[in-house]
């Protein structure tokens, strides 16, 4: 399944595991690239020195290429750069932030630079900064998003249509059907996340695996676009925000109700009701927790027969 994204990053299959806040340590990361696809380290969640420790023990997990995924809007930036150099990973996703910022730096040691956008627009800027690729990711997906709400089907073409560079789909993938709908888009790859949130390598807290696996079609919501638009199952806080949302609330408001550490009491403390549980709407296609290498495995053996159904019609 060669093409330019398995040439970039030196993998089998074009499929990208999502870095995500407490989600993606180096066990999930690890075990992605030891499937074939390349695994990303969540480092938006991670104090600088626990970065280093599960960038070290992802390398003794796997001897195929992993990368980092840096949020750009979280402090400790440079150190969290200076650790990524120092530790000698080879490939960075950068988020939420301008890529001018970090790229040339990133570039100039030798680094593979990715930046993740939700818009032509944005996906045009990262290409003049001198990023190796884009992930366009649509309105789908979980965790923080998009302010325009341009969902996938639309966005890849639309980015396709002026981008030079390799191009990552993300949002709503989570099956091979799904990947190939995304190549024959103009896709190059794609970048799943919520399928491998469910996944026994996660670092999720087990309630949060289940609270996905139990999701249906209508119970993830975005919210909260006065700070920064974030997907996120329906729960009690999730109840909290509406309620507030009634009174015409000041973006101070919001920011004192989601108060501080609420991802992680969510997602990696598994605390259901007043922690932020942030999927896709692609949660309601799944059913199970299951090993990564199961679930890459079935993903590239529907690619591969969804792309002889197609080669039919």
């Amino acid at each position: 399944m060669a093409n330019k994204i398995t040439s970039l990053f030196n993998i089998k299959y074009p499929i990208i595991q999502a870095g995500m806040i407490w989600n993606s340590g180096w066990k999930l990361a690890s075990a992605a690239s030891n499937s074939g696809i390349l695994g990303l380290i969540g480092a938006g969640s991670m104090y600088p020195e626990v970065l280093r420790e599960h960038i070290k023990k992802c390398k003794a997990a796997t001897d195929k290429p992993f990368g980092v995924n840096v949020p750009m809007l979280y402090p400790d930036l440079q150190e969290i750069m200076d650790i990524i150099v120092e530790e000698d990973v080879k490939i960075v996703f950068t988020a939420a932030g301008n890529p001018k910022t970090w790229t040339k730096w990133l570039k100039d040691k030798g680094i593979t630079v990715v930046h993740v956008v939700s818009s032509v627009k944005f996906a045009l800027k990262a290409q003049e900064a001198g990023v190796d690729a884009v992930v366009a990711e649509g309105f789908e997906a979980g965790g923080h998003n998009g302010r325009d709400e341009t969902t996938t089907l639309t966005l890849i073409p639309m980015v396709k249509e002026q981008l030079q560079i390799p191009l990552i789909a993300a949002g709503g993938i989570a099956t091979g059907k799904a990947m190939l709908a995304c190549m024959v888009l103009g896709a190059d790859g794609v970048q799943v996340g919520s399928r491998f949130v469910a996944s026994e390598e996660s670092s999720a807290h087990a309630a949060f695996k289940q609270v996905v696996v139990d999701a249906k079609e209508g119970d993830t919501q975005l919210t909260l676009k006065e700070l920064a638009p974030v997907r996120l199952i329906k729960n009690k806080f999730y109840n909290q925000v509406q309620e507030l949302y009634k009174t015409g609330p000041t973006p101070e408001q919001l920011k004192e109700l989601l108060g501080r550490a609420r991802a992680k009491r969510g997602m990696f403390e598994g605390d259901l009701e007043d922690g932020e549980l942030e999927i896709g709407q692609i949660s309601g296609l799944i059913h199970e927790v299951k090993p990564v290498a199961e679930i890459v495995k079935a993903m590239v053996e529907e690619f591969e027969e969804a792309k002889k159904l197609v080669a039919t019609f």
